[in-house]
């Protein structure tokens, strides 16, 4: 579902409402009717601007037939770009990347998981900024998985760096980085169950007495959604 964007951005596509959550009076109890819209940049349309239609169309140009498949779409919003990379693909995108002299985004700055319950699909999302030191540039590649079969391939082959990052994410939010040499929580206990950064995961707590009065847990006021 499209909605409309402030002037000079392009239209934004809606996720989730969400409803219940604090209010901008001060209000923390839920009930002050605020509403929360949940919505994420659009397609962009060319031209790009700066240099990002020429790095859209080199590498359009080596990954050949694929290409149509490999990108899925194109995001242009404040002043960033951002390739929507379908997972098949991802390392071939990386290669390319790093190696063109032309593109030359020699460094991957890490990996972010996001979680969007409400993007049916594609509820788990993977960031990967990337840098090109040869030309001082910037873009960000995203990877969308669905909640039942969160796996994409490991990038350590090409960005070894990423090892580390590639575990928190896993860590934190259960996505499968296929081909990673070492697969392993990083930071929570190696029993722990469940990824904590979640928007599914319960927060838990315990009650508080406060004056005679007792506030039950976190988990049991509200969902945070």
């Amino acid at each position: 579902m499209q909605a409309s964007a402030p002037e000079g951005r392009q239209p934004l596509t809606l996720i989730n409402v969400r409803e219940g959550l604090f209010g901008a009076k001060g209000d923390t109890s839920g009930f002050d009717r605020f509403v929360d819209r949940v919505q994420m940049p659009g397609a962009a349309e060319r031209p790009y601007g700066e240099w990002f239609d020429g790095v859209v169309d080199i590498l359009t140009e080596l990954l050949g037939d694929a290409a149509d498949e490999a990108i899925e779409y194109v995001v242009v919003d404040r002043g960033e770009l951002t390739l929507y990379i379908a997972r098949e693909h991802l390392l071939d995108v990386c290669r390319h990347l790093r190696d063109d002299q032309d593109l030359r985004f020699e460094m991957c700055l890490g990996v972010s998981g996001v979680h969007y319950p409400a993007d049916t699909g594609r509820e788990l999302h993977a960031v990967f900024p990337l840098q090109s030191i040869t030309h001082n540039r910037r873009l960000r590649l995203e990877v969308a998985v669905a909640d039942g079969d969160a796996r994409m391939p490991s990038v350590t082959s090409v960005y070894p760096m990423n090892n580390w990052h590639e575990r928190e994410t896993w860590d934190f939010f259960g996505i499968v980085f296929e081909g990673h040499p070492s697969l392993a929580r990083i930071e929570m206990p190696d029993d722990w169950v469940g990824h904590p950064q979640r928007k599914d995961y319960p927060l838990g707590g315990i009650p508080v007495e406060y004056k005679g009065a007792e506030i039950p847990s976190p988990d049991e006021r509200r969902q945070y959604r």
